[in-house]
């Protein structure tokens, strides 16, 4: 009787072990394929913005993964760039996944007092950026490496940019925002004159059905001014720039090419 109950106990032994082994499996190859998600190297985002961007934002010397690294940012002109241009320090970035997209948090100890957060949301035909209140300081000279005409005037100062109510969207081919970039230039001078500083200014960008871009002076004897909107996908901008008297000597020579002069103004219009 024993040796009869013996292969009765195998057969079912073998059954269990058929039966368990092709979740087994499964379970094998998602923990494979979830370590395997979880250690994209950072070049790969770097090459998808570059590509993404036609080559003006650039990651270089990615270090790290996907989801947490850290690279050096570079500004350029896109393909043939002679002259592209790094933040002083490197740029670290988070990505976490979350049910709907991910949270992206974003520093530089350069210009970021606290991390810059932002939540990207996946929608059926497109994608949802809201950006999380907040303040950064940049190096108005980092625009140079974007080529002409940044690269002519060549800006120096500091960019302080600040966000509130944010929300950006593109969905169905279609884009949309909300809420308020501010943008001051503070202590703004080009090698295009003499005069250092030529002041300081603020450009805010305010969402909406029809997003509206307006630009001022806060102080200095290069007075800026305009307004515009989008149209569709294209801005369209009018504005203009003057000197004050004693100083319209060393500011002409930026007057004449920042736009059409008009006595002693020059206007500026896009699109």
């Amino acid at each position: 009787m024993r040796s009869l109950r013996r292969p009765v106990r195998g057969r079912a032994a073998a059954a269990s072990s058929l039966s368990t082994s092709p979740w087994a499996l499964a379970g094998a190859l998602s923990g494979a394929l979830l370590t395997l998600v979880l250690a994209l190297p950072a070049h790969w985002l770097a090459a998808g913005i570059e590509r993404a961007t036609a080559g003006q934002l650039q990651l270089r010397d990615a270090r790290g993964t996907v989801w947490t690294g850290s690279a050096r940012l570079v500004l350029s002109g896109g393909a043939g760039s002679r002259d592209p241009l790094a933040l002083p320090s490197r740029v670290q970035w988070q990505l976490r996944p979350d049910w709907r997209g991910v949270r992206l948090q974003l520093t530089a100890d350069c210009c970021t007092p606290q991390p810059l957060q932002a939540r990207i949301l996946l929608h059926w035909q497109g994608v949802e950026a809201r950006i999380q209140d907040q303040q950064s300081e940049w190096p108005a000279g980092l625009l140079t490496g974007l080529g002409t005409p940044w690269n002519t005037a060549q800006i120096q100062g500091q960019l302080l940019l600040r966000t509130q109510g944010l929300r950006l969207e593109w969905i169905a081919g279609r884009a949309r925002s909300e809420g308020q970039l501010q943008l001051d230039a503070l202590g703004v001078s080009s090698r295009l004159s003499t005069l250092r500083p030529m002041g300081s200014y603020r450009l805010v960008f305010a969402g909406g059905d029809t997003p509206q871009l307006t630009l001022s002076t806060l102080e200095g004897h290069l007075q800026l001014s305009g307004s515009g909107q989008w149209v569709g996908q294209r801005l369209r901008f009018r504005g203009e720039a003057s000197a004050s008297p004693e100083r319209e000597a060393a500011l002409a020579n930026f007057l004449n090419i920042i736009g059409r002069r008009s006595g002693a103004r020059s206007i500026i219009s896009l699109g």
